[in-house]
């Protein structure tokens, strides 16, 4: 089954349809065809690692990399605004949500703040009070203070945690819960047990559920979905896609 987001203004909800597995591309940007082949598949989410160089945001894994990488603009955010164009929505289907998750990798509210400079120059693409198809934004990796998660403006969303508490005020910034599955899978006599736990606590908030750091394979993606995870997370988008079919 496949999980679609439907936003009441700036709370994320979720309704079920049977349309597939989510996808989530990791290191998108690092697929021979990055955004381009993410929506072809119709993942859920696309994700860039960045970092913010003077004042441009850098899509680059690694502090080395930063010589001869793209922008963030270049690579993703005006290739989205020019697929809205005239269309006002990512694809041509109109049940396609995309999400772009941005994984800061160090001096995070130095680079919401950039971000949202940017974005905001574009409501009818990535707000969706202004525009219901819009694209979804997801701070991950240096998310900065809780506390100052609710100052950001609505369209700024977040990567949320299982062992973080949220007021519920908090929760209406938290977009899906991620973690590690290292954290679970270092007793393999209690690995399912715990992701168990887990999805059930999440959703029990209403929030999707990805572990990063899994097996990428088609056992255990198909194991996780058996976990109640409801997100793959895979550097094997087409693969993946053609695994579980549209």
């Amino acid at each position: 089954m496949k999980y679609l987001f439907l936003a009441a203004f700036d709370v994320i909800f979720f309704a079920v349809s049977a349309q597939g597995v989510l996808i989530h591309s990791h290191n998108d940007y690092r697929q021979a065809m990055p955004l381009t082949q993410a929506i072809k598949q119709r993942v859920l989410c696309v994700e860039a690692d960045v970092y913010l160089v003077g004042d441009k945001l850098m899509v680059a894994h690694d502090t080395a990399d930063l010589a001869t990488a793209p922008t963030l603009d270049d690579l993703y955010l005006q290739p989205i605004i020019e697929l809205f164009r005239g269309n006002n929505k990512i694809s041509e289907d109109p049940n396609y949500n995309l999400a772009l998750m941005i994984d800061i990798k160090k001096n995070g509210p130095e680079v919401i703040k950039a971000l949202t400079e940017k974005l905001k120059l574009y409501p009818k693409v990535f707000d969706r009070k202004v525009n219901n198809k819009g694209v979804w934004i997801i701070i991950s990796g240096d998310r900065g203070p809780q506390n100052d998660w609710t100052g950001y403006p609505h369209f700024i969303l977040f990567d949320g945690r299982p062992n973080e508490k949220y007021d519920v005020n908090a929760l209406r910034k938290v977009a899906l819960i991620s973690d590690s599955y290292g954290n679970y899978s270092q007793n393999p006599d209690s690995t399912d047990t715990k992701i168990l736990e887990m999805t059930f606590k999440a959703h029990s908030q209403e929030r999707l559920v990805r572990l990063w750091g899994i097996p990428d394979n088609p056992v255990s993606w198909q194991h996780l979905i058996s976990l109640n995870v409801d997100i793959i997370n895979t550097d094997k988008v087409e693969e993946c896609r053609g695994y579980f079919g549209k």
